[in-house]
């Protein structure tokens, strides 16, 4: 598993389980990658949520700039 930084600076959706689609908030996101799908993470005030999605979903977002993957600091790659 691959764990990282981004941030939501566009439009990015996700479905709620069998639910509606939701928008994830702009802001600051952690980012667990997997070889098949992606955990989104965020703050909305007190409340934690995160949203799971197919890793090229999230690629195509980061393509078209909606999510901005912040790169981790030197050493800790």
């Amino acid at each position: 598993m691959n764990h990282s930084n981004a941030r939501i600076v566009g439009t990015v959706v996700y479905r709620q389980g069998d639910g509606p689609s939701a928008v994830i908030p702009p802001g600051p996101i952690d980012v667990e990658k997997t070889e098949l799908d992606v955990t989104l993470s965020w703050a909305d005030g007190d409340t934690r949520h995160s949203a799971a999605m197919p890793l090229d979903d999230f690629e195509r977002y980061a393509r078209e700039g909606a999510i901005s993957e912040i790169a981790p600091p030197a050493g800790r790659r």
